[in-house]
């Protein structure tokens, strides 16, 4: 077989070679893991925005009553969904469809929406600011996993329902908090060490066939902090260290795709890319000058109305949902018979075409 170089990142890797992507894709549908991925909040002034109460269709947690989740109990209660990061499109929809989520259930009286901006400090004060508010459910994606636990057990031990999720916070459920929601997929790379990356990382050393496909870059992932412009420094220094990458292995493919005029600078072809779906990088992909093959597993925003389903039912009453462990799938493949990429024209370019979102209500997410 034809050796084939691959560089992998935390907010972005990169693969080297058609197989290379295959067993990628492998890596992000199949690979269990313990911890998850990543994204910003606010102490004495907290970003909070209210959401309408009300109840339309049932939500993927089910129905007890028709227009009522099972997850929606009858006692009325205060929802929070704190962001450790919330600046980029992924967590612009992830906190859409967590909204959207909360608005199904009548009992859920008051929505809050903090965001720590990227900085710990301000997440930490966001949440003891919530609990000291008696914030009935709090619903934490922790960017900065273990750096979060003593607030999250401090809001447990006050009294809340505390579910974390995506990004392993550390800590034991039941002691430090209520339950942790974590996917079968953990690799969206981002901040220096974060779980997810960590974890999804592991996964793809593991996949790949030594003999046949080299992983180069820093190991064991290019850190981009999810941001499309430390992404394209990336991407750039690595086109000029390595004459031959074949391929990309990326969490955030609207990075990426942002960070494709680094290629047409360099003079080189992109490669294949396994990446999360995101309409930008599909229509890219499919550029009839300038495309490139590609695989994609969904973004998963979605993941939140899970966390969203637990929180409000063991602060209200409801049922909750059978498993804390959102599964993954893969979305896209354009090396299928006939190809399958989402690329959607009418779509700004940074929607996510896996969302559970209506058009409408990602473009009103999306601030459009």
């Amino acid at each position: 077989m034809v050796s084939t170089d691959l560089v992998a990142t935390r907010a972005r890797s990169r693969i080297t070679a058609v197989s290379a992507v295959g067993a990628l894709l492998i890596m992000l549908s199949a690979c269990s893991p313990a911890a998850s991925p990543s994204g910003g909040g606010s102490s004495a002034t907290q970003t909070q925005a209210a959401a309408s109460v009300g109840a339309a269709s049932a939500s993927p947690g089910g129905s007890a009553s028709a227009g009522t989740p099972a997850w929606c109990g009858s006692k009325q209660i205060t929802l929070s969904v704190s962001d450790g990061f919330g600046g980029n499109n992924w967590r612009r929809i992830t906190s859409g469809e967590a909204k959207a989520e909360a608005s199904l259930c009548p009992s859920v009286t008051k929505y809050i929406y903090t965001d720590g901006q990227g900085d710990v400090q301000k997440s930490i004060s966001d949440l003891n600011g919530l609990a000291a508010q008696g914030v009935s459910a709090m619903v934490v994606f922790p960017d900065a996993g273990p750096a979060m636990l003593p607030a999250i057990r401090s809001a447990f031990q006050a009294g809340s329902i505390v579910v974390p999720y995506r990004v392993d916070p550390g800590g034991t459920a039941g002691t430090d908090f209520n339950v942790y929601i974590s996917t079968d997929v953990v690799y969206l790379g981002g901040p220096a060490g974060n779980s997810q990356s960590t974890t999804r990382s592991k996964c793809l050393h593991e996949v790949l066939d030594p003999t046949n496909i080299k992983l180069v870059g820093q190991q064991p992932f290019e850190v981009t902090n999810w941001d499309p412009a430390v992404t394209q420094q990336v991407i750039t220094a690595d086109l000029a260290k390595f004459p031959k990458i074949d391929g990309w292995a990326t969490d955030f493919g609207a990075a990426f795709a942002s960070s494709l005029p680094a290629f047409s600078q360099a003079n080189r072809k992109v490669g294949v890319v396994a990446a999360e779906d995101s309409n930008a990088f599909a229509c890219a992909s499919i550029d009839p000058t300038k495309g490139f093959q590609m695989m994609t597993v969904t973004s998963q925003n979605w993941m939140s109305r899970t966390a969203v389903d637990f929180a409000v039912a063991l602060a209200s009453g409801g049922t909750p949902p059978d498993s804390p462990v959102v599964k993954n799938v893969a979305f896209e493949d354009s090396l299928a018979t006939p190809p399958n990429v989402q690329c959607d024209k009418t779509m700004p370019n940074d929607a996510i075409m896996s969302s559970h979102l209506t058009k409408e209500e990602q473009k009103a997410a999306l601030g459009g």
